[in-house]
């Protein structure tokens, strides 16, 4: 993770200003994908930077997955497997977006027509609270006294 936290400092520098979009700057990018690639870490940011075509596929994968197009993402994703190159735990990450049903189930979100999923009734979560408030007299003559 050192080697990680290097990168993405000289990165965050040199996506300052306008070097962000120096051309010249692309295999420094680029080998910083494959390092957040190889150690699985993430940087937003950087990723953006570049408008190269894989990005944009990686991209478009990601939304098929954050938007529950699990068939798109899986058909998708077998036309670009050479995008899986040296990726740890790629499969991983995947299940945590593929796993809907054991998550409808253990947290009792429900179906209510197809392709929408009903999370929570606000009401049931709702619980009001009974203030109780204890002044005793010692605590309130002295304010009694004085507005007389």
């Amino acid at each position: 993770m050192a080697a990680f936290e290097q990168m993405r400092a000289s990165v965050g520098k040199l996506l300052k200003g306008i070097d962000r979009y120096n051309p010249e700057n692309l295999v420094t990018l680029q080998h910083y994908v494959e390092t957040q690639a190889k150690e699985n870490a993430y940087d937003l940011e950087a990723n953006l930077a570049q408008e190269e075509s894989p990005i944009r596929q990686i991209l478009y994968l990601g939304e098929l997955l954050e938007n529950c197009h699990f068939q798109a993402f899986w058909q998708a994703l077998d036309k670009n497997m050479k995008l899986l190159d040296g990726i740890i735990g790629f499969e991983d990450s995947v299940r945590k977006y593929n796993q809907l049903k054991s998550w409808m189930s253990k947290y009792g979100w429900v179906e209510t027509e197809p392709g929408t999923i009903f999370i929570c009734n606000q009401e049931e979560n709702i619980k009001p609270k009974n203030i109780v408030e204890k002044i005793d007299f010692d605590s309130v003559s002295s304010i009694m006294a004085s507005s007389q």
